[in-house]
């Protein structure tokens, strides 16, 4: 009995027609018969939308770590107030929003200046030992106003 197969044409594939870069990411060089990646093969273009996702990432961390970091602080109180009092809210807006976007523009730019003078790690410790440097004079100044002398 015979099979499906040996029963039924094969087509024939002619593969000096076929292209087979679609299929593999590589070139041949025909002097020496190696085999070369493509110049935009499917991996450079993977690590093409990496970088691009990647920026996204970035961006997506940094609006929703400050975001939330200025939700309820003394500027957004502040501008609450002032929009209230002037009876102007656009023009507190655009005052506000100057300010924030000029304010994270020197943070940006001295951010990049340290980066260059500076590893990230030593940047790092140093922004902790601030922080714990800030957070140390408030525990003492909140201590010495509730218990004087």
């Amino acid at each position: 009995m015979k099979s499906f197969s040996e029963n039924t044409p094969q087509p024939k594939i002619n593969l000096e027609e076929k292209d087979f870069s679609e299929v593999l990411p590589l070139q041949v060089r025909s002097e020496t018969g190696e085999l070369l990646p493509l110049k935009n093969s499917q991996s450079e273009q993977q690590e093409a939308k990496i970088q691009k996702t990647g920026a996204w990432k970035v961006f997506a961390s940094t609006f929703v770590t400050i975001f939330l970091a200025e939700i309820g602080d003394k500027t957004q109180i502040t501008t609450l107030l002032m929009t209230a009092e002037s009876q102007s809210p656009w023009i507190v807006f655009l005052g506000a929003g100057s300010a924030l976007v000029t304010t994270s523009l020197l943070g940006v730019l001295l951010g990049q200046w340290l980066a260059s003078r500076l590893s990230p790690k030593t940047v790092e410790r140093a922004a902790g030992i601030i922080l714990l440097l800030i957070s140390l004079t408030l525990i003492i100044e909140v201590f010495y106003e509730n218990f004087p002398g």
